[in-house]
């Protein structure tokens, strides 16, 4: 099943989606008619993990890490499916990165790998945005809009540790990989990162990118495909942040 959130002139929606409708307890709303799609969830945090692909390590010459690498994009970073990614005028070097994510179900702490099923509520897509020529990763990661999350949640995904996904830019396969080549799989990060904080219903954790070569610039279309999951579209705004 597929869960989304639909912001309408009276305020967003939730419920199952199905053929470009949402199915609300109050109702069947058209999205694109009555309204436009939201981030399918609201997480009190995004924690993304970076360094979990093998090439990503050959592309930027990273060392293998001896544990998973993290960091956390805030809430106000998210836009919806369909939303225009701003391209910050601070920046020359916007990139993009197509991540396959964890949506938490339930309050836990603590977790062991084999547990981490039963907190999932489902899986959904990331582009994790990042001015590269800024100095640290919260400048580069954690801006306004650096966090398109969508479409939807897929709540029926049979094995996240071996799903094909791809990358169009501008027309231009980027991105092609499965997940079996992360260096630490869902459960292993999911349980990971719950040993540190408490996760909360909503929260996100996006498990990395294969190697993401190019920039993106204004005008520039971003389709992120995990199969089995969906396809992620943005374009890079062409004015920026409004």
């Amino acid at each position: 099943m597929r869960q989304a959130r639909l912001l309408t002139p009276d305020g967003p929606v939730a419920g199952r989606y199905e053929d470009g409708t949402i199915h609300a307890d109050d109702g069947v709303y058209e999205v694109g008619v009555d309204g436009r799609l939201l981030p399918p969830c609201e997480p009190s945090a995004l924690y993304c993990v970076g360094r979990n692909y093998a090439e990503t390590l050959d592309q930027m010459a990273y060392e293998r890490p001896a544990e998973p690498d993290f960091f956390i994009k805030p809430p106000t970073s998210l836009l919806g499916h369909g939303q225009p990614i701003p391209a910050p005028d601070w920046t020359d070097e916007l990139t993009y990165a197509g991540e396959l994510v964890a949506v938490i179900d339930r309050r836990c702490r603590a977790l062991d790998p084999a547990d981490v099923p039963d907190v999932v509520r489902g899986y959904t897509i990331l582009n994790d945005v990042d001015a590269l020529d800024q100095v640290g990763r919260t400048a580069r990661k954690a801006f306004d809009g650096s966090a398109p999350l969508g479409p939807w949640i897929e709540t029926d995904l049979a094995d996240p540790t071996d799903v094909e996904m791809e990358t169009i830019v501008a027309g231009e396969r980027r991105q092609s990989a499965n997940t079996e080549l992360m260096l630490f799989d869902p459960f292993e990060l999911v349980a990971h990162l719950s040993e540190r904080f408490t996760l909360r219903p909503g929260d996100c954790i996006a498990f990395g990118s294969p190697a993401n070569p190019g920039l993106i610039e204004p005008g520039d279309a971003v389709s992120i495909t995990y199969e089995g999951v969906g396809t992620l579209e943005n374009a890079v705004a062409e004015g920026g942040f409004p």
